[in-house]
């Protein structure tokens, strides 16, 4: 703050607004730079099956069964290990959307469910989705 002191109206004070103006143009350099850097992981947010246009019918879904047995279907069609990335590649051949769904029996292994994941993923399918008993009655 300065003060002047003398002259026709006496002792005059004003305020000094340099170091004032200094400091808000700092806090707006900041504020302008932390959104360039505050990047945030995209989320994928599930939505309700109403408002899903664009979700397949009963039809389209492909769903890779592993029984308590040790034998594997897709779709109530039996196949076998060996076989199975071969199957999937022709199932997947024409279609546009690489989604499918694994369910597992109860007494399974995970490790097991975890080799028909890896053999889905090398043949090609993008998504692949764990089906429980809730989303099984959705579909």
């Amino acid at each position: 703050m300065g003060m002047m002191v003398g002259g026709k109206r006496g002792v005059v004070s004003e305020m000094n607004v340099v170091p004032l103006i200094d400091i808000l143009l700092v806090l707006l350099v900041i504020f302008m730079i932390i959104p360039v850097h505050n990047k945030g992981l995209d989320a994928l947010v599930p939505q309700s099956s109403t408002t899903a246009p664009d979700t397949p019918k009963r039809d389209d879904v492909i769903v890779v069964q592993v029984l308590a047995d040790g034998t594997m279907r897709i779709n109530q069609e039996a196949v076998t290990y060996e076989t199975l990335d071969a199957r999937l590649e022709e199932i997947f051949k024409m279609r546009a959307s690489r989604i499918a769904f694994i369910r597992g029996d109860a007494p399974v292994e995970f490790g097991v469910v975890a080799k028909v994941i890896d053999v889905m993923h090398t043949s090609g399918i993008a998504s692949v989705g764990l089906l429980t008993p809730d989303l099984e009655k959705g579909l």
